[in-house]
């Protein structure tokens, strides 16, 4: 992994500075990732806060399970952020094939459209994590410790923003996708996340207010 994609073990300010720069990484999708494990890290923090404590003995073993599915989920999009940045640079790369001869033509043109496919699952993956750890923002949401239950909702509104942000790495492929099958069943799944998205947002600032 090169020093500038290894997100993760630079500082915010220079993450920041880099991704301010003309630097084409961190781009969107990539960015939508660390963003995630950010929305990621608020669910853990009230699963971690729920964890022993008295009045909560009840909801233990769910409480222990979600906190492992945040922390999971935060070591799954580290893996795909860089999984993003490998997808995008790999597709650039096969513009600069040689088109010289028909057969270069036809093998640049089938490595073309390998490789946007790619770039759209890279960031598609990352709403589909993303969606996951809402599901674990909805579950803990009735019980998590109620002096930290705002920062459930802000998982969950993260996570959310971090999935529409995503989505439009998926969406800017869409057109160069000869695929029309391929191309029909990620715009298909995208109506289904953004749905599922919203409604589990909309549950988990429900129960979130419910319990102030």
């Amino acid at each position: 992994m090169s020093e500038i994609t290894n997100f993760y073990s630079m500082t915010i300010n220079d993450f920041l500075k880099v991704a301010a720069s003309s630097s084409h990484v961190p781009g969107g999708g990539n960015v939508s990732a660390v963003v995630a494990t950010l929305g990621a890290s608020m669910g853990a923090m009230v699963a971690s806060l729920t964890t022993g404590k008295k009045g909560y003995e009840e909801h233990q073993e769910a409480n222990a399970a979600v906190l492992k599915a945040f922390m999971d989920g935060i070591e799954s999009l580290k893996a795909l952020t860089q999984g993003d940045v490998d997808a995008f640079d790999a597709y650039m790369q096969t513009f600069k094939l040689p088109k010289d001869t028909d057969e270069q033509k036809a093998a640049r043109t089938a490595a073309i459209q390998e490789g946007v496919k790619k770039a759209t699952l890279a960031p598609m993956k990352i709403c589909r994590q993303c969606l996951d750890l809402m599901r674990e923002s909805a579950k803990l949401a009735p019980f998590g410790n109620k002096g930290a239950i705002s920062d459930c909702g802000v998982s969950a509104i993260i996570l959310e923003a971090a999935i529409r942000a995503a989505m439009l790495s998926v969406d800017i492929n869409l057109p160069s996708i000869k695929d029309q099958a391929f191309a029909a069943e990620i715009v298909s799944e995208r109506g289904r996340i953004f749905a599922e998205a919203e409604e589990i947002k909309a549950y988990v600032l429900t129960h979130m207010r419910a319990r102030w």
